[in-house]
């Protein structure tokens, strides 16, 4: 087995700021964000991270995250599953005690993703022109700690994402509905939840309220 030294992930960028989603939403957290992904969302606010970015190893990375002095560590894309050596760096951020996330698509199998990781599967809504992509075994093999993000852009969206979560009996308690930031009416999404009368978790993307949607290493 190759050394941390060794080992390495393409990184886009690694920051801290506040968590924006998610259960977790308004703790402060360093974000990992690594480069590539073969998905192409409508909606993508981060195509950057599909093409820059450097190769550096574990101990680089652990090392920036441990600059920022923060225990909660998202790592996310891009598509971090699309790596090789991703599960092996989750691995390595457990072992160092840090309270981890991982924000996917869920085309990837999540499988061997380590238990004690909370596992954030973005699943893909038609808006997104995504979601023939999605891993049907992602939505089958759940954990408590999985979370189930949303991300609607119109009514047929929410109509699909309720059909996904009655076929695949997921926990409303872990899934997250949230408004393309721009293009969907976050008052509207409430009102729908509210008249469904769902279980879900609302959100919006806090970040882009805070420092403003095209801002980056925030």
């Amino acid at each position: 087995m190759l050394s941390t030294s060794e080992q390495t992930l393409r990184i886009h960028e690694i920051y801290s700021s506040i968590q924006g989603e998610s259960s977790h939403m308004g703790r402060p957290c360093v974000f990992v964000r690594t480069t590539g992904c073969g998905l192409r969302c409508s909606w993508c606010d981060t195509p950057d991270a599909f093409y820059d970015g450097e190769p550096l190893s574990f101990d680089a990375i652990i090392s920036r995250i441990e600059e920022q002095g923060i225990n909660l560590v998202e790592v996310t894309g891009g598509e971090p599953m699309e790596q090789k050596s991703i599960h092996e760096f989750l691995k390595l951020l457990v072992e160092k005690g840090f309270e981890v996330l991982l924000e996917t698509g869920g085309h990837v199998s999540l499988e061997e993703v380590p238990g004690e990781v909370t596992r954030i599967i973005d699943v893909k809504c038609p808006g997104s022109g995504m979601q023939k992509r999605n891993l049907a075994q992602n939505l089958k093999n759940t954990r408590a700690k999985d979370e189930f993000k949303f991300v609607l852009l119109h009514r047929e969206d929410f109509n699909w994402a309720c059909e996904t979560i009655r076929n695949f009996d997921l926990n409303p308690e872990q899934i997250l509905f949230s408004p393309v930031h721009g293009e969907m009416d976050a008052l509207k999404l409430a009102q729908w939840i509210l008249e469904e009368k769902l279980g879900v978790r609302f959100q919006i993307q806090l970040h882009k309220y805070l420092w403003g949607a095209d801002a980056r290493g925030v």
